[in-house]
């Protein structure tokens, strides 16, 4: 199946969407470039790109999109459905999301799940904080900043 590619610009950087007709297989961060594809991408693809543009302008807090399914582990699952429930404009560490799933002691997992997500912003990792402070993002500190900022949630 072809995958598409829309690439939507933000205050840190071009965020790339793709996908195909069975939605969407993964957001690039900034850092990780990509050309948009010159075909007509499918309705999942767009209306992930246009929520995202939404959340970028301030006026989106939530989304609705439909993500393809991709190769995961069933922890690495759990973790991202919990990712799912932080609310807009509030963070959680690492510890308390391995509590969400069930394995109180998987916190350094929960981080490498983190890492693993094909979808940041949209499944929200950069909502999960460290215990001690900010913890770490695939995008950097300064775009997972950004990106808590734009919730209204502040860390140094």
């Amino acid at each position: 199946m072809n995958l598409f590619r829309i690439n939507v610009k933000s205050p840190v950087g071009a965020w790339g969407v793709e996908g195909n007709e069975s939605g969407v297989t993964r957001i690039r961060l900034p850092h990780e470039r990509t050309s948009p594809t010159r075909d007509s991408a499918p309705k999942p693809v767009v209306d992930a790109a246009r929520q995202l543009e939404e959340f970028f302008a301030g006026s989106r807090r939530t989304f609705d999109v439909d993500l393809a399914e991709v190769p995961a582990t069933a922890f690495q699952r759990d973790v991202w459905s919990a990712l799912g429930t932080i609310p807009f404009g509030e963070v959680r560490t690492y510890a308390d999301v391995a509590i969400m799933v069930a394995r109180p002691l998987a916190a350094r997992a929960v981080g490498n799940a983190n890492h693993a997500n094909p979808w940041p912003v949209i499944v929200p990792c950069h909502r999960v904080v460290a215990a001690s402070g900010l913890g770490g993002y695939g995008g950097g500190d300064d775009v997972k900043r950004y990106l808590l900022a734009l919730e209204g949630v502040q860390y140094s």
